[in-house]
């Protein structure tokens, strides 16, 4: 963090693992907070996986006696809303929300009347700060923009089926697959024009996703695309993002491989990722772009989130765009 830069004061409501990653990252850069945790046994992880201490309690019993400049909500996803509602109910001016916002549309749509033109919501799409993100939007920058790309969303419903707490109720598709959709339209383009399929095999997560996706379409910035994910075959998130003069290769996301124009050779391209090693990827870059402001143009608002969601939809659920 630049040593010139005014530090608001600041609260990370949540003690789950996702807030043990983001005290990492605030303790790194000598941000002083206040971590809201309603749960005794979380808020006891948390202490001994930071060495701080909690305010244990709801945000609204926090609210009573203190109001932060900004707050970093880290919660489970059912609880996104209401926590983020009650912050801005409060006034609080500014926060980073964990993706996606809600546990749905209707979710989402209540942060973003209840942020209204008055605050500053912004989504913790982590992945738009990998440094192989960075440095791929360096090459599509020089060489002049994307003309096509492809990407896979494929989930593994073993590893969700198997954990404790799932209920079959989550939304996978707006929870998790936007993590990897949101990067490839935030490097090439959302969607102006989109036919999407979907199917199943019968044996459904939930009534809300489906198993396999097809679809394609026209990006804003003119490229063509086209993604595939079939939930019940072997599979990875991926990403091919085409230039004029290069293929850009995200698999894994954490890192980059090109193929440039005239050879079908696959390089490694050496990034500068040592924040992604010592902490969660991106979350470094992020936390600080959402704090100083420099950078903060590359997370979506609130409303840049409703907004994909009729995207998303039709991808859940098949159709057209327009």
């Amino acid at each position: 963090m630049p040593d010139h830069v005014e530090l608001p004061s600041v609260w990370l409501v949540g003690t789950g693992g996702m807030a043990v990653d983001y005290a990492k990252v605030l303790q790194a850069q000598n941000v002083p907070f206040t971590t809201i945790g309603r749960g005794e046994v979380s808020a006891a992880r948390y202490a001994d996986a930071t060495g701080l201490a909690v305010t244990t309690g709801s945000v609204e019993e926090a609210l009573r006696s203190s109001r932060p400049d900004c707050a970093i909500v880290a919660v489970g996803v059912p609880q996104l809303r209401d926590v983020a509602c009650a912050l801005l109910e409060h006034g609080v001016p500014r926060l980073l929300l964990e993706k996606p916002g809600g546990a749905g549309v209707a979710d989402i749509a209540a942060v973003a009347d209840a942020a209204g033109d008055r605050a500053d919501v912004r989504l913790a799409y982590n992945r738009r700060f990998y440094a192989s993100t960075l440095a791929a939007r360096d090459v599509i920058d020089q060489d002049g923009g994307v003309t096509s790309f492809t990407f896979e969303f494929t989930e593994w419903l073993h590893v969700f089926r198997a954990m404790p707490t799932f209920d079959g109720s989550l939304d996978v598709f707006l929870a998790n697959s936007t993590h990897v959709i949101d990067m490839a339209f935030h490097l090439a383009g959302f969607p102006t024009q989109l036919v999407s399929f979907v199917t199943d095999d019968g044996d459904l997560i939930n009534e809300t996703n489906r198993h396999i996706y097809t679809g394609a379409g026209v990006s804003s910035g003119g490229a063509l695309f086209a993604y595939h994910s079939n939930w019940n075959a072997p599979g990875r998130w991926a990403a091919e993002i085409l230039t004029p003069s290069h293929r850009l290769i995200f698999r894994p996301l954490e890192q980059l491989q090109v193929q440039k124009m005239r050879s079908v050779a696959v390089e490694q391209v050496a990034i500068d990722d040592a924040l992604d090693k010592e902490f969660k990827p991106g979350l470094y870059r992020e936390v600080e772009a959402f704090l100083t402001g420099h950078g903060l143009s590359a997370l979506p608002t609130i409303h840049d989130q409703l907004a994909h969601c009729d995207v998303y939809e039709i991808m859940k659920r098949g159709g057209r765009l327009p």
